[in-house]
């Protein structure tokens, strides 16, 4: 800088504004030559970096490979990591070669199915570049010839700034030719683009300055030509960067089944900055209404795979929210920088008008060229603005959806690898204070623990665990720890937390970068208007700042409690839900609705008090502003006696309420951030969950120390839960003790015990479920399914397929269900349908193997559910199956034909099959190990003889039986005989559609068409008026609208008010004009995301300072003020009545809504229940209400007050300037074209992205209940991938919705700058003729309009979405109802029926209108205290039988009588309360056997416990012990009892008094204690101890008619036969669908029926006697024909008075039944038996009792439906 010129160089004198134009000096000095030369230091230090970058990491690449981890599979993450075929497709923004040696950018891409990749090349992508070089070149040139000629004058300067220019353009020529020369080959240097583009645009930043110089100064031709010439190329090269695709490069587009891949990538910079690439998308919206296949999909980098891919490599080491921050912080970074430009853009507008009205003021002060300048910069300045605000809140939503992805994913990961346990329910997010006891307190471990320093106990044990597990060694944490979350909890992480923490992250640049840039802005703009006097404003602002905390917090807690109550109800209402069937069966709606209600008030008590906390910060929030300028004036004026000039008065008072809007959103960002903070924890609570100890169990091989295959137990002991948890009264969860087996591999073994023996147990103790206590367990288990490679000779893989006890199935079709992803083998299909008897089940359904399972297999009967499980275990090429009594279900035919050709058959060769099973006479004797088991322990082990020999088995449990169809088949039959599969239980679906009269050919002639498990009704076209009407209606009639009005009326009202008050008070000191003026009060922060020039066009007026000011004295100061205050305080009033008004009525809307919603759901018809998923009820329930209760009633105030500020504002407008009313009508059109397009596609998307939540959610449900059944087939990542893709196909209408929002914003914005500009060229034309009052008036009403108008579309269509949850809710009350409860002038006598006689006359009913009938002119009748049985084959019409006497079903004609009253004409509860049912389906609540048992406290413990008894869950002589013992005692013997667990002492329990026998632990019965807990659905109890209790609740009613529905299928033998003899003592009506025809032999009547008419009626007897006969023909088929004569024969003959002599006729039968009968003797009463004395003892009571009267304790099969209930 040496030479000693006129002036230093760069040392500029300030201010460097002179005039209109910048200082000389600054323009050459730093313009041309020091902001160029720095601008290319920058990037070619940046390049410089990444090269080094790129050396070091090609070194260390080079260096060391990493060695796989031989242990990776022992832990749960690994089986639900990403499979590998979803690496992401990298397409970042480095433009590295796609070509490195095939690394992770190879293009051979392994794609999913049905995607497509297309290479995208952007139009003339190398002309472009060739157009930019030659551009380039030419400034070369320019500045040679500048150097050369000197055109820039003679001095020195001119030479440094052409050689700067030289230097810099040739720069940028070496950067285009290496894009040109090396773009595609793999030299390419990454990111050159972004260099060019970067320089380009400030080049031409700075080219553009010295281009309005020229202009206006004009400077030697030369000079000017050399300007011109050079401000056309950089404009050329600007424009050329805006308008080609970032990076210029070619991009794969994937098109993914079909989809259309989304089109952000694709676009221009200008594209990307103004949101024109979602054009397409709105308008495609707005053409026709958008379905999900035409959504675009994600950036492949947005996809949920990709995401949690990269996410997972990041390496966590401090609290999950801290993690996140760190992850995103990139985005973040970008987000605030963004957000900074956008907040100091904000005030442009302010200064610029203060500006243009200066000026109109004094037009002598400067040039006109200065005026237009302004006029252009006003639109261009809120351009930019609202381009920065749109990018920032634009990558706010990428990190939301990112968030989304990585939460939803992490939680359903760990709900994939959470521990099996049935232990008490953790409540996430609880006051950790008592959990935390011993943690350091204060602010350094706070913080330390917020940054994960502080040494985490858990962590600490949590790694112990898992090394010590394998050894069993490890202690647990906490006694607590059994604790586990319920389903519903976590169904609400992921549908609410994860959502409020994505949702906040969306905003984060408000709380970081925007309202602090604004608060110091305004601040210093405030200092400089009113000088000392601005202080108490801000003193009063700084005071704010905690009350809003304050407020903050409030919401905090508040919504905490509104989210327990919630959680509460929706729990509840979950298990109302699925459990309907029985609540309508006992007529309990009512009384549940009442626990309900109760819930819902809780609920609405906490949102009372959160509304009530809103309603308080608006009207602080209305307030503040009042009391500032009240402070800041008195000061002025009286302390500092300097005169209020409107100059002064409005600047200050629009930077007030300005300043208003950083300060709430500060407060409403740290509210929303500690409320997302809570949501964050929770879920880090719960992914820090035990988990599952299942692989470290089994390890990667069941291979033992000898080097041998191995499937069983060594030595070991299992718990359910945790190793020490001790419930309150000292016993320990059910245990499995001491097990010692090794089951035969290959072959067929079988378990068998009592009921509650643990039998399911043990097969989770073998498939890793439960915790090992001690010793070691071998199973196939512990590697991922897809790891494993299957054996090439047998096709067979050492993996593992389980069939639970209550089957569990995906929500597809049947096939999917069978193929569970296997490959498909038309072969092997057919066998497996044959084998498991599904082919007639397929033929009778209308879609054949296509017809869709429904939501936990709501359409398919029990046995049917239970044949498809097994279908999927024996189609999958698992080497080992685990059944878990999969033949309970079906009936004995069936069970025989299934375990003939399935599980002794072809299709079981070589593979090993472990079956537990009460069914002895069938499955023992060919089994080549069978177990027998009694509480907890393996009583006896060994071949069938040596059990039988030991006298653990009875005598001819062991003696094959030639049923039909001898043992081992050597392949499968191609059909299924007629009679297989016939059995009952079929649910309303299947009789529905279509009886078994279909004929083969018929059924193949149907076509399959696809259905959607979960299509959801999603309404088109905009939200109707009956919609509106019935939420308006809820939340008052006329009068509460009266006050509506009034009250917005009020509020608006004041806001003009203090304008014309403030107006008047400036007047006061300007004597020679009237100044109108009025500034914005609008209400609430609706307009708080842009924050628009509105807000300063108050500051309408500079009067001209020589302006003669009428003397500050004879102004009355005081007056004016206190008006003010009073107009002010007035309005704050005002604006709190009108919350809370509105609150109110939201309120009773919430409750009204919610109690019809409850009262239509639960009154509806049953066949609204099999075709309605639950997760699209739960989804009315949980999200809609939410938004009902806290969406709407906020939305809908903004909307009133922005409409009604619009029509204050046209009404001042039009009075103040006419002209512009011209402009407001086109502004107005082209708003409302915007608006519809907008509002089509928006509300669209919207909808899409309601409905696309429900698969999401019920996936989640879903996956939560068949969690076993997918580890034990080590299927985890394919459901990981599936959830991946819901997650996706969830987020695709949620991110467009969100760019839909941004194209709005910022076209809006457009049309509002617009009429900025208008205003501001209106004005500048008539400088003269136009006094400064009116001119600040127009320009600040001409922008507050816009944006009044903005809010008004954004706001509308928010509503409308809200709305639509209305709608969503509406359509469910318009569901069909059932009858009346209660008919009041129809009520039976009080004690009907006192009889029990039921009569069918002349009954005809069907589904729908549409269908067959199912019963058919049915006329029967059952005299009082009959038993009667129904048989039937499937579809006869037995279950439509059991619905129509409940009217489940209606009658089509005729009636039915009981005890001569027709129960058509009474109420629906009268009737229900009268009768009892036990369903198929155990059906069990949450709560305790109590709470199950007697739900609503109308009986006393004594006859509970007769009850329990009376179904053999006690045994008497337990109910005596117990009872003997003081409690005392018992309580310590149970605490001695839990001591005793970890060493052997022995100890003698209270439930155990014979000494006689080897004291041991033993596990303790929990029905002795009615408070013992009963979890969800009953999941922590035995199948077969569900059913019991579901019938001890109906016996609990002493019923006069009872309705059995097979409902003793899960039960042994013995307890089986005692229950039956239970219910024969019975004196009440019984009807029981029989699929066992054993239960039935001894009944008073069988009724037979077929296609829903009556075919056979009378005693079982006289039935079988009629030769060829439906009844008898049903026996002949059981193979067990003589045994059910000897049982039908006897209780005959006991009816009969006289003995009739009918020896004859039996001895002709016995010979035409031929052998059959023969073989079938010996199979007579086998039993599992519990201990040796007892078998002894019972096989000669069996003998007696057989001798005696038939008795039918040879149980046949017994079968069962068990659905997830």
């Amino acid at each position: 800088m040496g030479e000693p010129s006129s002036m230093e160089f760069a040392s500029c004198s300030w201010p460097i504004w002179e005039v209109d134009d910048f200082t000389h000096c600054f323009k050459q000095d730093y313009l041309r030559v020091l902001l160029p030369l720095a601008v290319i230091s920058l990037s070619f230090l940046r390049l410089f970096a990444q090269g080094l970058i790129y050396v070091a990491r090609k070194k260390s690449a080079h260096g060391y490979e990493s060695i796989l981890d031989s242990t990776a599979t022992l832990t749960p993450e690994t089986h639900t990591e990403l499979p590998h075929d979803e690496e992401p497709v990298s397409e970042s923004d480095d433009d590295e070669p796609l070509t490195i040696n095939g690394g992770r950018f190879a293009l051979a891409k392994t794609t999913s199915k049905g995607t497509i990749v297309q290479a995208d090349i952007p139009s003339g992508q190398t002309l472009t570049v060739l157009v930019e070089e030659i551009a380039v070149a030419c400034l070369v040139a320019l500045n040679v010839l500048a150097l050369a000629t000197d055109a820039d004058g003679k001095e020195q300067r001119g030479g440094i700034s052409a050689i700067a220019g030289l230097i810099a353009w040739v720069y940028v020529l070496g950067l285009t030719s290496l894009r040109l020369f090396l773009g595609n080959t793999q030299w390419r240097v990454p990111r050159l683009w972004s260099h060019t583009t970067a320089i380009y645009s400030l080049m031409w930043l700075f080219s553009t300055v010295a281009f309005r110089s020229v202009l206006i100064h004009p400077p030697s031709d030369t000079t000017r030509t050399v300007v011109i010439v050079e401000f056309s190329l950089t404009s050329l090269l600007f424009v050329t960067a805006l308008s080609t695709r970032r990076g210029n490069k070619t991009i794969l587009l994937e098109w993914e089944n079909g989809i259309q891949p989304g089109r952000e990538n694709l676009a221009s910079l200008f594209s990307h900055y103004t949101f024109s690439w979602v054009d397409s998308i709105v308008y495609e919206g707005w053409k026709e209404p958008l379905d999900i296949k035409r959504v675009w999909n994600l950036l492949p980098r947005d996809k949920a795979a990709a995401v949690l891919a990269s996410y997972r490599q990041f390496k966590k080491t401090t609290s999950l929210a801290v993690h996140l921050l760190l992850y995103f912080k990139g985005l973040l970074l970008a987000q605030a920088g963004w957000a900074v430009v956008g907040g100091l853009l904000t005030f442009a507008p302010t200064l610029l008008l203060r500006a243009i009205l200066r000026y109109v003021e004094d037009p002598g002060m400067a040039p006109r060229n200065v005026l237009w300048l302004y006029v252009i910069l006003l639109p261009l300045s809120d351009i930019l603005r609202s381009v920065a605000d749109g990018q920032a809140l634009w990558i706010g939503r990428k990190i939301c959806i990112n968030i989304r992805a990585i939460l939803v994913g992490e939680i359903y990961a760990k709900a994939l690898r959470r521990k099996a346990a049935a232990g008490k329910d953790t409540n996430l997010g609880a006051s950790k204070k008592d959990k935390d006891g011993g943690a350091p307190k204060g602010v350094v471990a706070k913080v330390k623990r917020l940054l994960g320093l502080g040494k985490d106990a858990a962590k600490d044990n949590q790694a112990g665990a898992s090394n010590g597990a394998a050894n069993g060694a490890a202690k647990d944490v906490t006694d607590s720890s059994d604790e586990q979350v319920n389903l519903g909890t976590i169904i609400n992480l992921m549908s609410v937390d994860s959502f409020k923490v994505s949702e906040v992250t969306s905003y984060l640049h408000f709380l970081v970068a925007s309202a602090p840039t604004q608060l110091l802005v305004s601040i210093v703009l405030l200092y400089n208007v009113m000088g000392l006097s601005a202080i108490p404003g801000f003193v009063v602002m700084a005071l704010l700042l905690p009350v809003n905390i304050a407020f903050g917090k409030g919401f905090n807690s508040s919504q905490k409690r509104i989210m327990a109550a919630t959680d509460k109800r929706i729990h509840t209402t979950n298990e109302i839900l699925q459990n309907i069937r029985i609540i309508k069966y006992f007529a309990w709606e009512h009384r549940f609705a009442n626990i309900v209600d109760e819930k819902r008030r809780a609920e609405l008590k906490a949102l009372r008090f959160r509304f009530m906390i809103w309603a308080a910060a608006v009207c602080v929030w209305n307030t503040v502003p009042i009391l500032i300028t009240f402070f800041c004036f008195l000061i002025y004026t009286v302390v500092e006696k300097k005169p209020l000039y409107p100059s002064v008065a409005f600047t200050a008072i629009s930077l007030f309420m300005l300043l208003r809007y950083p300060l709430d959103q500060l407060g409403d960002m740290i509210a929303h951030v500690q409320e997302s903070q809570v949501s964050i924890d929770r879920i880090e609570e719960f992914l820090a969950e035990e988990e599952t100890e299942k692989f470290a169990q089994l390890g990667l091989d069941n291979v033992d120390e000898t080097g041998k295959r191995v499937i069983g137990f060594r030595d070991a002991t299992f718990i359910w839960g945790s190793k020490t948890a001790v419930a309150e009264d000292g016993s320990m969860a059910f245990r499995l003790m001491d097990l010692n087996v090794d089951f035969k591999i290959g072959k067929l073994n079988v378990i068998t015990g009592p009921t509650g023996a643990g039998k399911s147990s043990m097969l989770m103790a073998l498939l890793g479920e439960m915790t090992i206590m001690k010793g070691r367990v071998f199973l196939p288990g512990g590697r991922s399914r897809e790891d494993v490679r299957p054996d090439p000779e047998t096709g067979l893989a050492e993996t593992c397929a389980y069939v639970a006890q209550q089957a569990w199935l995906v929500n597809a079709s049947i096939k999917d269900n069978i193929l569970f992803s296997a490959p498909y083998d038309e072969r092997r299909y057919r066998d497996v349908i044959v084998a498991c008897a599904l082919e007639r089940d397929l033929e009778i359904l209308d879609n054949g193997d296509e017809t869709l399972v429904g939501e936990k297999g709501i359409t398919l009967s029990g046995g049917q559910k239970q044949r498809i499980s097994l279908a999927r275990a024996v189609y999958s090429n698992s080497k080992h199956l685990l059944l878990d009594d999969c033949l309970s279900a079906v009936d004995s035919h069936t069970a025989q034909w299934i375990f003939n050709n399935c599980i002794m058959g072809p299709l079981m060769r070589h593979r090993t099959c472990i079956l537990v099973s009460h069914n002895i006479p069938l499955c023992v004797p060919p089994a080549d190990l069978v177990i027998t088991m009694a509480n907890g322990r393996v009583t006896g082990q060994g071949t069938p003889q040596e059990l039988v020999a030991a006298g653990k088995l009875p005598e001819d449990a062991a003696v094959q039986r030639s049923a039909p169809g001898s043992a081992h088949v050597s392949r499968v039959p191609s059909r299924v005989p007629s009679s297989v599969g016939e059995e009952s239980g079929d649910t309303v679906v299947n009789e529905a559609d279509g009886g078994p009269q279909l004929t083969r050919v018929e059924s193949a002639k149907k076509e399959h068409k696809k259905q959607n498990a979960m299509e959801e009704h999603k309404s088109v076209g905009s939200v109707q008026w009956p919609v509106m009407k019935l939420y308006l209606r809820s939340m008052g009639s006329w009068w509460f609208w009266v006050v509506t009005g009034f009250v917005f009326g009020a509020q608006q009202l004041s806001g003009v008010a203090s304008n014309l008050w403030i107006r008047e008070w400036s007047n006061q000191y300007t004597s020679d004009e009237t100044v109108k003026i009025r500034f914005s009060m609008n209400s609430h922060s609706y307009s708080a995301q842009t924050l628009s020039p509105t807000y300063f066009a108050s500051i309408a007026t500079y009067v001209k300072d020589n302006l003669s000011a009428a003397g500050t004295d004879d102004v009355n100061v005081a007056y004016y003020l206190t008006v003010l205050a009073i107009i002010g305080l007035a309005g704050a009033a005002s604006a709190l009545l009108r919350d809370l008004w509105i609150f109110i009525g939201s309120l009773t809307a919430s409750w009204k809504l919610h109690d019809r919603l409850m009262t239509s759901v639960t009154g509806a018809k049953f066949k609204f229940f099999d075709v309605t998923p639950l997760g699209q009820m739960m989804n009315r329930f949980s999200k809609d209400l939410e938004a009902v209760d806290q969406e709407v009633a906020p939305i809908a105030i903004g909307v009133l007050s922005c409409a009604l500020g619009i029509v204050v504002t046209v009404v001042l407008i039009a009075y103040i300037t006419p002209a512009f009313l011209i402009a407001g009508v086109f502004i107005t059109l082209a708003y409302i074209f915007l608006g519809q397009f907008y509002l089509h596609a928006s509300r669209d998307l919207k909808r899409l992205e309601s409905v696309e939540r429900s698969p999401l959610f019920q996936q989640f449900g879903e996956t939560l209940t068949g969690i076993t059944t997918i580890r034990a087939y080590g299927d985890e990542r394919r459901f990981v991938r599936d959830n991946l893709a819901r997650i996706n196909t969830q987020l695709r209408p949620f991110i467009y919705l969100w760019a839909a929002n941004r194209w709005l914003a910022f076209r809006t914005d457009c049309l509002g700058d617009l009429v900025a500009f208008f205003a501001g060229v209106f004005v500048t034309l008539s400088v003269g003729r136009i006094d400064p009052g009116s001119a600040g008036i127009s320009l600040s009403y001409a922008i507050g309009f816009a944006d009044n108008i903005l809010w008004l579309v954004r706001l509308y269509a928010i509503n409308e979405q809200n709305m639509n949850s209305v709608e969503r809710i509406k359509e469910y009350l318009d569901v069909e109802q059932e009858a009346a409860a209660v008919v009041e002038d129809k009520r039976p006598p009080a004690g009907w029926p006192a009889q029990g006689r039921v009569e069918f006359s002349n009954y005809s009913t069907r589904y729908r209108k549409e269908l067959e009938p199912v019963l058919r002119n049915v006329s029967f009748a059952i005299e009082a205290r009959e038993k009667v049985g129904i048989v039937g084959r499937t579809g006869a019409g037995k279950s439509s039988l059991t619905l129509a006497i409940f009217r489940a079903l209606e009658a089509d004609e005729g009636k039915i009588l009981i005890d001569g009253v027709d129960i058509g004409e009474i109420g629906l509860r009268d009737l229900r309360e009268s009768l009892t049912i036990v369903p198929q389906d155990p059906t069990l609540f949450m709560g305790t056997i109590r709470s199950n048992l007697d739900p609503f406290n109308l009986h006393t413990d004594e006859e509970i416990f007769t009850v329990l008894q009376r179904v053999h869950l006690i045994q008497p002589e337990e109910l005596t012990a117990s009872a003997a013992i003081p409690l005392a005692a018992a309580s310590e013997s149970a605490q001695a009892e839990a001591s005793t667990t970890a060493s052997d002492t022995v100890v003698e329990t209270a439930s155990e008094p014979q000494a006689s026998r080897p004291a041991s632990i033993t596990n303790k019965n929990i029905f002795l204690d009615l408070s013992s807990p009963v979890t969800e659905s009953g999941n922590n109890l035995s199948q077969g101890q569900r059913q019991l209790l579901c019938l001890a609740r109906a016996l609990l009613k002493r019923p006069t008619v009872l309705v059995m529905d097979e409902a003793t299928a899960s039960i042994d033998y013995a307890t089986d036969a005692a229950i039956q003899a239970t219910i024969r003592e019975l004196s009440c009506t019984t009807i029981t669908i029989a699929h066992r025809l054993q239960t039935i032999a001894d009944y008073d009547k069988v009724l037979v029926l077929d296609k829903g008419e009556v075919v056979e009626y009378g005693h079982p007897w006289e039935l079988m006697r009629k030769k060829g006969g439906s009844f008898r023909g049903m026996c002949e088929m059981s193979g067990d024909l003589a045994t059910l004569k000897e049982t039908a024969k006897a209780a005959w003959r006991k009816t009969r008075l006289v003995d009739v002599d009918d020896d004859d006729e039996d001895e002709e039968e016995e010979n035409s039944d031929g052998d059959e009968g023969q073989t079938a003797a010996p199979a007579a009463a086998p039993m599992a038996a519990a201990t040796t004395e007892e078998a002894a003892t019972y096989a000669s009571v069996a003998a007696a009792a057989a001798a005696e009267d038939g008795s039918p304790l040879a149980g046949e099969t017994e079968e069962r439906a068990t659905t997830a209930s």
